[in-house]
C-alpha cells in the first residue's frame, strides 16, 4: 500500500500537497474550515502523512447543534435493539476492511503493523460488545408504600463530548464512542490533532453502517481551540477525556461552567511487585512486554518493576536479557516496537534518559535503533536499576520506553513503593502465595490490579480507570453503560 493512492483514503475530501486532506464529519457530511489545514506528520520517517481540517468553536457549534437534532430526530426514534444492529453492522465493517484500516492507522501513528491490526479488531469487538449490550440495559422496580408503584429507568445523558489521545486513536474511539452511542447519547468527536486519520475513516464506515445524520460528528483541530470550545460548550451533556493530568484539570474546570459530569483518565506510572516465589521467567517476559508495547506511550504501561532484594539481581537479568532482543523498525518492519509520536516526545523521553545517567542512576538495559531509523523519531528502550522513588524516572509519567526498577525487603515495604506515586491506574503482583495476593490486591491504590499477568490483553469487558492523579471514572465493561447514561425515578400513585 501507498499513501499516493486515493482508493487508500476514501473519507478523504481532495488532495493537499499531493496527501490526503481530511474534512470534519457533521451530521454525514464532511464540512471544511477557512483555516489553513493542520500537518499530520508520520512518526517513523518525520515526514507528512496527510492533512487535516482545523476547526474551533464554530465547528464544534455547528456539530453540537446537528447531535442535538439527531436526539430530537431519526436517532433519539430508534429503539435500543436498532442502535444495537447498527453498531454490530459498522463491526463487521471494521473487520472486513481491516488490513486498509490497520495500514493507515500504523503509518499514522509509527506502531508495528500487527499492533494496528490488533487495534482493528479491539474497535470491532467494542461496537460487537457493547451492540449487543445495547438493548439489555434494565431498569428497576422499588418496593415502596401501598398505592405507589416506582420504577427507576435508565436514560441516555443527551450530546455526550470525546476528547481522545493520540497514542491508541483508533481503541479509543471504539471504547468511548461505542458505549455513548449503545445507550443512545449523540457524540461529538475531538480526537487529537498528532494521530486521527482513523476516526475519519470509521465515520464513512458509520454512514455505510446507517448511522443516521448527527449520532456521530468529529471536529478535528488543536486541543486549545476545538478541544476546549466542546468542553466549556453549553449545549453538551457530559465530557471524556483521556490525556494528561494537567489538561484533564482545564476539562474539568471548563465542564463545570454547566455542571457537566466528566470521565477522565489521566495516566500512571504502574508498578508491577515481583516476589521471589513466582515465575520470574513469565514475569520477565511480562514486564519487558508492558513498556514496550506502543513504544511505551500506554497509560497503562508497567513503567515501574518492583522486584523482592533477594531476586533482585537474576530477575533484572532476565529483563535486561529480553531488553537486549528487541526489535526496533517501521510499521511494515513489524518489529517489537516503533517510533513514539513526535519529535517533542521524542526529546522529552531523552532528556528523561539523559537526566537518570546524570543522576547516576544505573543503566540495566538499553536497546538501540539502527542507524538507518535515525529519520524518524525512535528513542532507545532503557531499563534503570536501582532507582530511588523520588528520582523522576520512578514517579513521574515518560509516556515512553523506560522502565525504573526499584527493590524491596518487605511486603509492606513492597506496598508502600508501589503506592509511592501520585497515580493509581494499573498494578501487577507476582507471586504464588495466593494469600499476598490476596492482601497485595486490597492494599494496592489503583483502578485495576492483575495477579501473575498485566494486561489481559486489555479487555473490553474490564472496566478501566484511575485513583489519585489517574483521573476517575470507569470506561470499558459494562460500568461505562451506566456512565454514559442517567437515571430517572417514576413515582406513580394509583391510590
Amino acid at each position: 500500500m501507498r499513501n499516493d493512492d486515493p482508493a487508500l483514503f476514501p473519507a478523504a475530501g481532495g488532495r493537499h500537497d499531493g496527501l490526503p486532506l481530511y474534512r470534519h464529519f457533521i451530521a454525514n457530511e464532511w464540512v471544511s474550515s477557512s483555516a489553513a489545514p493542520l500537518t499530520v506528520v508520520a512518526p517513523a520517517t518525520a515526514t507528512p502523512f496527510a492533512f487535516l481540517a482545523s476547526g474551533g468553536a464554530t465547528e464544534i457549534d455547528r456539530a453540537v447543534a446537528a447531535a442535538r437534532a439527531a436526539l430530537d430526530g431519526d436517532w433519539g426514534r430508534l429503539t435500543a435493539t436498532e442502535r444495537g444492529r447498527l453498531m454490530l453492522r459498522f463491526s463487521a465493517l471494521v473487520l472486513e476492511q481491516l488490513e486498509r484500516l490497520a495500514w493507515i492507522e500504523a503509518h499514522d501513528t509509527g506502531k508495528p503493523i500487527s499492533q494496528a491490526r490488533a487495534d482493528m479488531r479491539a474497535v470491532a469487538r467494542y461496537f460487537e460488545f457493547y451492540g449487543g449490550a445495547a438493548d439489555k440495559v434494565h431498569g428497576d422496580v422499588i418496593p415502596y408504600l401501598n398505592g405507589y408503584n416506582v420504577s427507576v429507568v435508565r436514560e441516555p445523558l443527551g450530546v455526550t463530548a470525546h476528547i481522545t489521545p493520540w497514542n491508541y486513536p483508533a481503541q479509543m474511539f471504539g471504547r468511548t464512542i461505542a458505549p455513548a452511542l449503545a445507550m443512545g447519547n449523540a457524540a461529538v468527536l475531538k480526537p487529537a490533532e498528532e494521530a486521527c486519520v482513523i476516526c475519519l475513516e470509521f465515520a464513512r464506515l458509520a454512514v455505510e453502517a446507517g448511522f443516521p445524520p448527527g449520532a456521530l460528528n468529529i471536529v478535528t483541530g488543536l486541543g486549545e481551540q476545538a478541544g476546549a470550545a466542546l468542553s466549556r460548550h453549553a449545549g453538551i451533556n457530559f465530557v471524556s477525556f483521556t490525556g494528561s493530568p494537567e489538561v484533564g484539570r482545564l476539562v474539568q474546570e471548563a465542564a463545570a461552567l454547566h455542571h457537566v459530569p466528566v470521565v477522565l483518565e489521566l495516566g500512571g506510572k504502574s508498578p508491577q511487585v515481583v516476589f521471589a516465589d513466582a515465575d520470574l521467567q513469565a514475569a520477565a517476559t511480562t514486564v519487558c512486554k508492558a513498556i514496550t508495547q506502543n513504544a511505551g506511550q500506554t497509560c497503562s504501561a508497567g513503567s515501574r518493576v518492583v522486584v523482592e532484594r533477594a531476586i533482585f539481581e537474576p530477575f533484572m537479568a532476565m529483563v535486561a536479557q529480553r531488553f537486549s532482543e528487541l526489535r526496533i523498525g517501521r510499521p511494515e518492519d513489524d518489529a517489537d516496537l516503533g517510533p513514539v509520536i513526535n519529535q517533542v516526545q521524542q526529546q522529552r523521553i531523552l532528556a528523561f534518559i539523559a537526566n537518570a545517567r546524570k543522576d547516576g542512576v544505573p543503566v540495566l538495559a538499553q536497546a538501540r535503533p539502527a542507524a538507518d531509523l535515525a529519520q524518524g523519531y525512535f528513542v532507545p528502550p532503557t531499563v534503570f536499576g536501582p532507582v530511588d522513588i523520588t528520582n523522576p524516572v520512578a514517579c513521574q509519567e515518560i509516556f515512553g520506553p523506560v522502565l525504573a526498577a526499584q527493590v524491596f525487603d518487605t511486603e509492606d515495604e513492597a506496598i508502600a513503593i508501589a503506592n509511592g506515586t501520585e497515580f493509581g491506574l494499573v498494578a501487577g503482583v507476582w507471586t504464588r502465595d495466593g494469600a499476598r495476593q490476596q492482601r497485595l490486591a486490597k492494599r494496592i491504590v489503583s483502578g485495576q490490579v492483575f495477579i501473575n499477568c498485566y494486561g489481559a490483553g486489555g479487555g473490553v469487558e474490564l472496566p478501566f480507570g484511575g485513583t489519585k492523579r489517574s483521573g476517575h471514572g470507569r470506561e470499558k465493561g459494562l460500568m461505562a453503560l451506566e456512565e454514559m447514561s442517567t437515571t430517572k425515578t417514576v413515582v406513580n400513585f394509583h391510590g
